[in-house]
């Protein structure tokens, strides 16, 4: 019955590629720009500190996910940058359970990046494969 969804496979792959990316880019500009606002410092911190090429990579790295450029080796760098940020702030914050340290987008960015690095970035991008 599912198998007639087989040849849209590449589109929702593009949809799931295409989602995550605006998803992170929102975390990148919320960092950087304060924007949405969520009460973070916005542009108060240094550029060169780890909250900063963190707010970059989001936001650059998001932007080329998002067109499908260089998706593999991006999404590579993001499921990195991910993970780190799960060891690093999520973990010292409330041990290893996500639920308790607020850990769940982080590993599910480092996951669907991980799986995007695997996958290639679908259709409607500007690398194809």
């Amino acid at each position: 019955m599912f198998d007639r969804l087989s040849p849209y496979a590449p589109h929702a792959l593009a949809v799931l590629r295409i989602v995550a990316a605006l998803l992170f880019i929102e975390h990148g500009t919320a960092k950087m720009l304060n924007f949405p606002a969520t009460g973070g410092p916005g542009m108060a911190f240094n550029l060169f500190s780890l909250f900063g090429v963190a707010a970059v990579l989001e936001i650059v790295g998001g932007l080329l996910v998002l067109v499908g450029f260089f998706t593999r080796p991006v999404a590579f760098i993001l499921a990195g940058e991910m993970a780190v940020a799960y060891w690093m702030v999520h973990y010292s914050m409330g041990g290893f359970f996500p639920l308790a340290n607020g850990g769940e987008a982080a590993i599910l960015f480092c996951f669907v990046f991980l799986y995007l690095v695997f996958a290639g970035p679908g259709a409607w991008s500007v690398n194809k494969k």
